[in-house]
């Protein structure tokens, strides 16, 4: 990676803002309660790095999407007394419906090497999202340095990313780093054999990614609402299976790429098919010829898991984004615990893009044993289509 990171930053004695992404699950009762702190965790390296060196800390981020209006329910302050709980008496809440005011600027001011503070959700500003050159001054004007470890929303150009990146000595932080070195070694120079497992509902979320993949990798298991798209395309009944009509023939378009290519493209053999998407409901396992017109699948069945997993298990490096079913509902979470359980027994680099896939391996107790899960479900989707995320190329060269 050619970016500067933290390390190539002089910071001793210096104000250093930090994009952070702190934007997690709050409780639904609206208690305030941190319901996962995994993306908070994630960003200690980099503060913990830059007090011991000296620097004052300011970290920002998003939570939710209160819509350039300052919202109580939007507050970071469930995230500030976290914050305090561990840092203690080096560390500030600086709240303010404006995010930066002049009192932020006095307090900020008056920070302490070795202090850190936290501001209010940058998207209580609406020249956040539009990336607005006053709002991104604003921010910059609190600090001397400039830090982006907020993978998760590098796929946007936003005034706290991209716009103080024009304007601050910008570098990246160490989850940021890592995040790149691991999908950036997959992509471009992975050990092989290589398998993409790609699942979620739709096709056209992933068309960008099988597109990019199919020239680097060895092995495409497709699962999920998507694989129904490409099983009707092969003139297969699959009954009331999640469908998208228009990407037919697009989906036959990458079968044929995929063996030009010599990649292994391999869809489900049977599935889970019930009458609704309800717990507790009545589920059967059918050969994927066998799908009724009345009924729906909702996750692949045994023989493909056994399948997949066997290709899993032979590989050197592994890349999951989106799951095999609908997995959040009890009966249709089998396929894609499979797969979490698989990767978690591959001698060699698992990479699991963030989003429904992070979760997974989360809830099935096996993040321990993958290589690297993404904080970022967005971002490593474009970053795995090899996409330009400009929150990073503004960052500058070494």
């Amino acid at each position: 990676m050619n970016k500067k990171t933290v390390k190539d930053l002089n910071v001793e004695g210096k104000k250093v803002l930090v994009r952070v992404d702190f934007n997690v699950p709050l409780d639904k009762e609206g208690k305030g309660t941190i319901t996962d702190d995994t993306r908070i965790k994630a960003a200690f390296p980099t503060i913990d790095y830059l007090l011991e060196k000296g620097a004052s800390v300011i970290l920002m981020s998003h939570l939710g999407r209160p819509g350039g209006e300052a919202k109580k329910e939007f507050s970071l302050k469930p995230v500030a007394d976290y914050l305090k709980e561990k840092y203690q008496d080096k560390f500030h809440f600086f709240p303010s419906d404006t995010v930066v005011d002049e009192n932020v600027k006095e307090s900020v001011k008056n920070l302490k090497a070795g202090d850190l503070c936290l501001l209010e959700n940058t998207r209580y500003v609406k020249g956040e999202t539009k990336n607005d050159p006053e709002f991104s001054k604003e921010l910059a004007s609190l600090a001397d340095l400039y830090v982006n470890d907020a993978f998760g929303t590098s796929h946007r150009a936003h005034s706290s990313n991209v716009g103080v990146a024009s304007i601050l000595p910008s570098a990246v932080g160490f989850l940021i780093e890592k995040e790149i070195s691991f999908m950036g070694k997959a992509l471009e120079n992975p050990e092989r054999p290589f398998v993409a497992i790609l699942g979620g509902a739709k096709v056209s979320d992933k068309i960008g990614v099988i597109e990019n993949l199919i020239s680097k990798v060895d092995t495409i298991l497709i699962g999920g609402g998507m694989a129904y798209t490409f099983l009707k395309a092969l003139g297969k009944e699959i009954g009331k299976s999640l469908l998208e009509e228009d990407k037919m023939d697009l989906s036959l378009k990458l079968l044929e790429k995929a063996k030009a290519n010599n990649v292994k493209l391999l869809l489900p053999v049977d599935a889970v098919i019930a009458d609704e998407i309800k717990e507790e409901i009545d589920t059967q396992i059918v050969d994927i010829d066998r799908i009724p017109v009345d009924k729906e699948a909702l996750d692949i069945g045994p023989k493909t898991a056994e399948l997949f997993a066997k290709e899993i298990k032979n590989a050197k490096t592994v890349v999951w984004n989106g799951p095999m079913g609908v997995f959040e509902v009890k009966g249709f979470d089998k396929g894609t615990n499979a797969i979490a359980e698989a990767l978690s027994e591959v001698d060699g680099v698992t990479i699991v893009g963030g989003g429904d896939s992070a979760l997974a391996v989360e809830l099935a107790g096996l993040k321990d044993k993958i290589s690297h899960v993404s904080t970022g479900g967005g971002a490593s989707l474009e970053f795995l289509e090899g996409k330009d995320l400009p929150g990073i190329s503004s960052i500058e060269d070494k």
